[in-house]
């Protein structure tokens, strides 16, 4: 019990916890007497974090494949890397690991192979949210945590409960606060060394449709026919495309988003403070958006807002639709403008949403009467084959101006031009007949 005393008085001292605990070890595995030795390892336990058994696959004696061991105690904020060591000593940790997490003394053990060939094996996390994330919903938060794992995964484990809060279920749309303790379960992420490179030419496009960009913010006039994000077949998107063109921001997020086929106006977080106040501006009546569309028919001077809930419903292709719901659905608001008319065969209408519901824009117009050109999911195809003859092949929303509060009390102000397509249709549509 010497050994052990040393080592308690170690850690009263506040002398290294980490030497003390590896010292722990090697007495138990040369010595034995695990059992006689349990009180003096409580006491060694209570300031230790995690510890992260790594072991090569058995057939491995070569000093390169030997066991390692990484210990993190309280107040070390770092791992300390024991080894190699030999396979009695490996036994040691694992006892003291088994007996720690009995004793509920740390929040993390786990035990993986230390190889390169073979994929590490998920465990349980339990992360706890810092207050620079306090606000945002989990899962959002999740999404940004777990690289590679489909959204449809994602949901379906807060879904199933296996995301808790504080030892509790939760929604999706639960809003995080500083402090929580938040149990992701083991998910199986595809081992990937780097991102697979995107094509220089997308790259080069994304980055000449740069409007603005300063320390905190980049806004582009996204291209009509690039997603966001990946997911849903899709491996990339805006944001990871961003990922590789600033690989020095770690923090790049998503501010808003834009249907695939939406063109315009987009904004991109490259600090977590600014991504923070955008989304409090964006909560509250801060932030003011426009978008351009171009619709079938000759839109009525009258009707200069549509009030009218939307709620989501699956068909049975499993396609997602959105659809105006006065009973369950969630209140939406549109402000409509006239800016041009061509005749009564088409109008170019300003939308301002009021509020942010998915497919709100292309919903409310259908709604009031007035399909968007080139919508293949609301539209109507006999319309949107005419705009097709006129060289118009893409969906006619257009993001176009922007006007948001900066956190230094300035306002940022921009605008964004249609692209070529968009504009020759429009030139074609206006000739005379």
């Amino acid at each position: 019990m010497a050994n052990l005393g040393g080592v308690s008085e170690a850690f009263a001292r506040g002398h290294s916890q980490l030497t003390a605990l590896c010292e722990l070890a090697m007495n138990i595995g040369s010595q034995g007497g695990v059992k006689t030795r349990l009180c003096g390892l409580i006491q060694a336990s209570c300031h230790l974090r995690s510890l992260h058994l790594q072991t090569p696959p058995l057939r491995s004696e070569s000093s390169v494949g030997r066991p390692r061991v990484l210990v993190n105690c309280v107040g070390q904020g770092r791992f300390l890397t024991v080894g190699p060591l030999s396979r009695p000593l490996l036994a040691a940790f694992a006892t003291i690991a088994v007996m720690i997490k009995c004793f509920n003394s740390i929040k993390i053990v786990i035990i993986r192979d230390m190889t390169t060939t073979a994929p590490s094996t998920p465990a349980v996390q339990l992360l706890e949210v810092s207050p620079e994330y306090a606000g945002q919903r989990i899962d959002n938060f999740l999404l940004a945590r777990l690289k590679g794992v489909p959204k449809t995964l994602i949901y379906r484990i807060l879904r199933k409960g296996e995301v808790r809060v504080n030892k509790g279920r939760i929604k999706p749309e639960y809003k995080l606060q500083a402090g929580d303790i938040v149990r992701v379960p083991p998910v199986r992420v595809p081992e990937r060394d780097e991102p697979v490179p995107l094509a220089q030419g997308l790259l080069q496009r994304l980055e000449a449709s740069i409007v603005f960009e300063d320390k905190a913010l980049i806004v582009i006039n996204k291209p009509a026919g690039i997603a966001v994000h990946g997911g849903s077949g899709l491996n990339y998107g805006v944001i990871e495309a961003f990922r590789q063109l600033r690989p020095d921001c770690k923090e790049l997020e998503l501010v808003h988003r834009l249907d695939r086929d939406t063109s315009g106006l987009l904004m991109i977080a490259k600090k977590r403070s600014m991504l923070r106040h955008l989304h409090t501006a964006l909560r509250g009546d801060g932030v003011d958006k426009r978008y351009m569309a171009l619709v079938r028919g000759n839109w009525a001077a009258s009707i200069k807002q549509v009030r009218a809930s939307l709620g989501k419903s699956n068909l049975r292709s499993g396609e997602r639709m959105v659809e105006v719901d006065e009973e369950e659905g969630k209140e939406s608001v549109t402000v409509f403008k006239v800016l041009r008319r061509f005749g009564d065969f088409a109008t170019m209408i300003e939308a301002k949403p009021i509020t942010g519901r998915t497919h709100q824009i292309r919903v409310h117009t259908l709604h009031a009467g007035h399909c968007i050109a080139g919508d293949t999911k609301y539209g109507d195809d006999d319309f949107s084959k005419e705009i097709r003859d006129l060289g118009g092949k893409r969906l006619f929303l257009h993001a176009y101006m922007l006007t948001v509060p900066l956190p230094d009390g300035g306002e940022l102000k921009l605008q964004a031009p249609v692209d070529e397509m968009w504009a020759k249709t429009v030139e074609r549509l206006s000739a005379p007949l």
